[in-house]
């Protein structure tokens, strides 16, 4: 029997064989909460434990890991989340994805913390979850659908229409490497191929549906942190401007100041930037605003317009990455047509990133004649067309003509076509790169260098927040006091950087969005609020410490080495125009960077491999029994 003590965890965790169609659950440990706390840290563990070394990520040992948090499903601001993570079929190594909307909330209620799928079903299923109950159910009838069709069809079978749906369209089905698990219509696991991996083991979709409520230790001191926030937000930067416009607001700035991609991180002047801000999808074409689970600040765009093209309002409207990604990034300055995009993505279960870097990317080669009309099928794949921009869409998810190599994402498209295009294949571990440049914000570079999953935007250092002086404030308590320029990387930021990546991979186990402003200590208290635990901050980051360890074991252990913490080579040199066109990222700088973050961190500095010393004092000598890990943490001499 389980000895969990703490009414937020359940103590259950549901496993379900394809393969052989078994459904079992298996009692975790108060302990091992404790130790991996949720969301991240479940996903680190099991997917070191339990998958072989050198899987192939699409076949049936890869196993897709759905994980809460000890707050998932507390009614506190930013912890409607969950976790999904696998084997990356994109970068080969771990895929973490956090996500929100209300399906981890369910999960929780319905009795369980995580669930693990493993095998590979016969022909399309999908899985239903209910009150500590689990049961497969045919999907033939579902498969080649989109996403909404596929919600409303099991909500009808199962009738009730509260029942959460995380799901594949046509991209995951198609193995697209950077389809995504959207969950509901607008909301999406996506960055590093989870959905390609859903589709390998025929699995159509996951419905839950819960009644159980979720006790917490302490309800008073929930519901005075609830207060608290709710009291400030119009007060608090980021969710106030957020809860106005979602993200993707003031572009002209992120243009001044060299912040945006243009045509493949390539320029830096876009003149139409302001068609495509949210504040001008906000007075045309907005139509509503959604939340995620107990969120008040309600930043998903829902947009409704019926020409030039028609777009239905079930499927949101774009985030600041799609804007970006299929909008400057690609060239593109019709706002109409970059919401387009994003619904087909949706529809289709697209990572929009991926999508629209690897567009982006084809964009250039074919510019260059790397590509030719021969091989995109007659497509006139120039910067600006958008009309050419959704057709690939359509041939991505289905993996037609040219939308079959390009499903396969921009790095590999590169050792296809060779000639250099590697040079510009904006990409790191495989993972096309958020949209944000490191030629500006040198924290936000070395994370894309040194995260395991690759180049994410989400787990890393956004660099102006450290500019400011009140944002410092904040990290006074951890030892840092004064503020960091954007464009620096000496070796106290790189400790600073450190500090914050270990905060991001905290909310990453907890499951707290970032976009809730909460401080670090406060962090802990919210954590001692559900849990009753008595911890600190220094605990909660020693976890974090122990999870981004046990990641970057997991992809040494598949082949991952220093030389893949590298950025592409086009950051190290100016953008042809604008802010940045006298600002290349110094390799030195950089470099040098990376190596004291392994320093910090306990990894040897030359290697980056954790120190054994560090693998014991974290607790993970289970690793260790590992003999391809013995010999990798201790080579012969």
């Amino acid at each position: 029997m389980s000895d969990i003590t703490s009414g937020c965890y359940n103590g259950r965790i549901l496993r379900v064989n394809l393969s052989d169609e078994t459904i079992g659950t298996e009692q975790i440990e108060e302990g091992f909460c404790r130790k991996y706390l949720g969301g991240s840290g479940f996903v680190a563990y099991y997917m070191f434990k339990e998958l072989k070394m050198g899987i192939d990520p699409l076949g049936p040992e890869n196993k897709l890991i759905f994980a809460s948090g000890p707050i998932t499903g507390v009614p506190i601001p930013g912890a409607g989340r969950h976790s999904v993570g696998g084997k990356s079929p994109l970068t080969g190594g771990i895929s973490l994805s956090e996500v929100g909307e209300f399906w981890g909330a369910e999960l929780k209620r319905a009795g369980f913390d995580a669930v693990i799928i493993e095998g590979e079903a016969k022909r399309p299923v999908y899985l239903w979850i209910t009150d500590g109950k689990a049961e497969l159910k045919k999907a033939a009838h579902l498969w080649g659908r989109a996403t909404k069709e596929t919600q409303n069809t099991i909500r009808t079978e199962l009738a009730d229409h509260r029942i959460r749906v995380a799901q594949i369209g046509l991209g995951g089905e198609n193995k697209v490497r950077y389809a995504n698990i959207m969950h509901g219509l607008f909301n999406t696991a996506g960055r590093g191929g989870l959905g390609a991996v859903m589709g390998s083991k025929n699995l159509k979709a996951i419905a839950v549906r819960g009644h159980k409520s979720v006790s917490t230790s302490s309800p008073e001191q929930v519901k005075r942190l609830i207060k608290w926030f709710v009291d400030r937000m119009e007060d608090l930067a980021i969710p106030a401007i957020l809860h106005k416009f979602g993200t993707g607001a003031g572009l002209e700035h992120h243009v001044n100041s060299g912040n945006i991609p243009v045509r493949n991180f390539r320029d830096g002047l876009f003149s139409e930037i302001g068609n495509i801000d949210a504040m001008t999808l906000a007075k045309t074409i907005r139509v509503d605003m959604k939340s995620c689970f107990a969120c008040p600040v309600k930043c998903k765009k829902v947009v409704q317009f019926d020409s030039p093209y028609s777009h239905d309002p079930d499927y949101g409207g774009p985030e600041y990455e799609t804007i970006a990604a299929l909008g400057s990034n690609c060239g593109v300055s019709n706002l109409k047509a970059i919401c387009k995009a994003n619904e087909l993505c949706n529809a289709y279960s697209l990572d929009t990133i991926s999508t629209g870097a690897t567009i982006a990317f084809s964009m250039e080669c074919f510019e260059k004649g790397l590509l030719t009309k021969k091989d995109t099928g007659g497509i006139d794949l120039t910067f600006g067309n958008e009309e050419a921009m959704l057709k690939v869409i359509e041939l991505i998810a289905r993996r037609e003509g040219i939308g079959d190599l390009l499903a396969n994402g921009s790095a590999r498209v590169s050792q296809a076509i060779g000639q250099g295009s590697d040079a510009f294949a904006i990409q790191v571990k495989g993972l096309e790169a958020g949209m944000h440049e490191p030629r500006l914000r040198w924290g936000l570079g070395l994370g894309f260098m040194i995260n395991p999953h690759g180049a994410d935007h989400v787990c890393n250092m956004q660099d102006p927040f450290f500019s400011d002086d009140k944002v410092m404030d904040v990290m006074k308590p951890l030892g840092f006091i004064k503020p960091h320029p954007v464009s620096s990387l000496d070796m106290e930021k790189v400790a600073l950087f450190r500090t914050e990546h270990l905060i991001r991979t905290l909310r990453d186990c907890l499951l707290m969005c970032w976009f809730c402003v909460w401080t670090p200590l406060q962090l802990a208290e919210i954590v001692n609020a559900v849990t009753g635990w008595n911890t600190s901050i220094a605990e909660l980051l020693r976890i974090a410490e122990r999870v981004l360890t046990l990641s970057r074991l997991y992809n040494v252990r598949e082949g991952f080495t220093e030389a893949d913490d590298k950025l592409p080579k086009r950051f190290f040199g100016p953008k042809t125009d604008g802010a940045l066109s006298n600002q290349p990222l110094d390799p030195i700088v950089m470099e040098k960077a990376k190596r004291y973050y392994y320093t910090l961190m306990g990894w040897n500095p030359v290697t980056g491999v954790p120190l054994r010393e560090k693998v014991e004092e974290l607790g993970l000598n289970w690793v260790l029994e590992n003999s391809f890990n013995s010999y990798k943490l201790n080579p012969p001499a």
